[in-house]
């Protein structure tokens, strides 16, 4: 049997948002939205003020703008909240190096065996929040528990400023109780799909067979089993392999101009090679990614046989792309995505970054 793990999970609140408000002091107490502000705009990250509203992520800058009038855009400013990232991670270093950074803003750390020697995880989660505040000015939130599925969980339930610790003698009740949307793997189509077999929660889901669950879900059915009875596997994994590296842009008008969409792409691949420099990584693959203004989305992908990270060659490949056939209607979004990267050898240092033997522990 596999040792129990002691797994925290930090989730910085309002991540962007807040460094906003920290920057400008104006802006606090007040309805933020990170995003573009226009009829093509999405909001990146809204203050917990905006969200009172029902303003979220990923919703359309004109409804977070309906729902909230008074919402203050900002645009965004990714090279500021990296260094308040790289400040934030230097403290989890303090105490595990066993850290998988999801974003900017969140990681799963195993303290299970730390360098401060503490054996309550659920101290050693306080400890870090509070050095996060100290030195950035910023709150985080955090889960604790035995994996970093729940882990992920508990860090979302006392948010903002808040942690959350499930102890091994809880998990049980915890994922019974749990709501079947919390779950790995369940969307809204598999949430739909649940509902009507009765599965409305985990404490439903447990009581179907495995035979049952892979019947009806197919490979995802064991892990479902698995899942709810605590068992995940998955380990907190320090050196991440990035396996491509892109970007995209929404235009504010759709555009059929070829000349206009390739000077839209040599922006794209200019800020391409700048990523892929500062990763020091370069790739095989170009995918030209194109959306529509009938929001259909397609994407043409060309393999070359050497590697390449400059933005001449990337920009020439997606040309050759872009002229590979007639385009079909008027374009809203030009994307481009270089894969099949140096990096996925695994090389231990290219982490980069576009989520039992019992043991008596003290949480």
């Amino acid at each position: 049997m596999e040792p129990q793990r002691k797994i925290i999970h930090i989730d910085m609140d309002a991540f962007y948002a807040s460094v906003e408000q920290l920057d400008n002091p104006k802006l606090r107490g007040k309805a933020v939205a990170v995003g573009g502000s226009s009829q093509r705009g999405v909001v990146s990250a809204a203050s917990y003020e905006a969200r009172k509203f029902g303003v979220r992520s990923a919703m359309s800058s004109v409804i977070a703008r309906r729902n909230c009038p008074d919402l203050i855009f900002v645009k965004p400013r990714f090279e500021r909240y990296r260094e308040i990232s790289e400040q934030i991670r230097k403290i989890f270093f303090e105490y595990t190096d066993l850290v998988e950074p999801l974003s900017l803003d969140e990681a799963y750390l195993d303290v299970t065996q730390n360098k401060k020697g503490n054996p309550s995880a659920t101290l050693i989660a306080k400890e870090i929040r509070n050095k996060i505040k100290e030195k950035t000015g910023l709150n985080a939130s955090a889960g604790i528990s035995i994996n970093k599925f729940i882990a992920k969980v508990a860090s979302d339930l006392n948010k903002p400023n808040g942690q959350k610790t499930v102890a091994p003698e809880e998990v049980i009740v915890f994922l019974e109780e749990l709501d079947i949307r919390k779950f790995y793997g369940v969307g809204k189509v598999t949430a739909e799909k649940m509902y009507r077999l009765g599965i409305f929660s985990g404490k439903d889901l447990k009581e179907k067979s495995e035979a049952f669950l892979s019947e009806n879900f197919g490979k995802s059915g064991l892990h479902f089993y698995n899942v709810v009875r605590g068992i995940h596997h998955s380990e907190v994994k320090p050196h991440r392999i990035r396996k491509s590296l892109g970007a995209e842009r929404t235009f504010n008008e759709n555009i059929s101009s070829e000349i206009f969409m390739l000077e839209r792409l040599e922006n794209i691949a200019e800020e391409i090679e700048r990523r892929l420099t500062k990763s020091k990584v370069a790739g095989k693959t170009v995918t030209l990614k194109i959306k529509y203004s009938d929001f259909t989305l397609q994407t043409r992908s060309k393999t070359i046989s050497y590697f390449i990270s400059s933005k001449e060659l990337i920009l020439e490949l997606a040309k050759e792309l872009l002229y590979q056939e007639k385009m079909k209607n008027s374009v809203r979004l030009l994307g481009i995505s270089l894969s099949n990267l140096n990096t996925e050898k695994g090389d231990p240092q290219e982490e980069k970054k576009e989520i039992s033997v019992q043991l008596k522990f003290k949480f």
